[in-house]
């Protein structure tokens, strides 16, 4: 996924992108963007600034590498709990099911997932409104093109799957992440339930006459 703009800059070496992209991201997460200067940026990086400006043209525009590396780990969540449980099922709700507890576990237990909801909320203004609308279908892509499949495959009851993929979200693991956490978590069976109940309300909306 390339969802920041095309710039004129060096493709650099990986090993440098990479120590630029994790030092950046320490402190924009811990002195948030408009404190953190690109000299701060470099040193910790260990590089020269000429050569951040080299590999990223500006603030923002690394501002915007960041956020796209971060999302681009959580994808990979999304994706393979697509793999692992939206590919081959014998009960679609239950596929469901296993399919937002894994990801709800895998992203509760990923620092690349706090940070880029940190960042995206912390430092909404610093980044443009059609880089956060990539973003937002970014992540639901994979969802949208399953749910596609299973309409065409009478799995489901759809007639705008982007829609139902925004739906299905909002009543199930973005739920989950909305809840008041005690001690920084929710006990297990309130997210089971919650993602449970998602679901069926989901299906109730969205399945073949059938399942209902």
């Amino acid at each position: 996924m390339d969802i920041t703009e095309n710039k004129k800059v060096r493709k650099g070496s990986l090993d440098k992108r990479a120590k630029i992209i994790g030092a950046a991201r320490e402190l924009f997460l811990l002195d948030g963007f408009d404190r953190s200067s690109v000299d701060a940026v470099a040193a910790k990086a260990g590089v020269s600034k000429r050569t951040v400006y080299d590999y990223y043209g500006d603030k923002q525009s690394l501002l915007l590498a960041v956020v796209e590396e971060t999302s681009g780990a959580v994808l990979e969540l999304i994706k393979q709990g697509i793999s692992d449980h939206l590919s081959e099922f014998e009960d679609l709700q239950q596929a469901l099911v296993t399919f937002c507890e894994q990801f709800v576990a895998s992203a509760n237990g990923s620092s690349d997932y706090s940070a880029l909801i940190r960042l995206v909320t912390v430092e909404a203004d610093n980044l443009p409104t059609s880089f956060l609308e990539k973003l937002d279908h970014a992540t639901e892509e994979g969802i949208i093109r399953k749910f596609t499949e299973f309409a065409q495959n009478g799995l489901l009851n759809i007639s705008d799957p982007e829609m139902a993929a925004k739906h299905f979200a909002a009543l199930t693991f973005l739920l989950v992440f909305n809840q008041p956490k005690k001690n920084g978590a929710l006990e297990k069976e309130q997210t089971k339930r919650i993602i449970t109940e998602g679901v069926r309300v989901f299906l109730c909306a969205y399945g073949r006459r059938s399942m209902m």
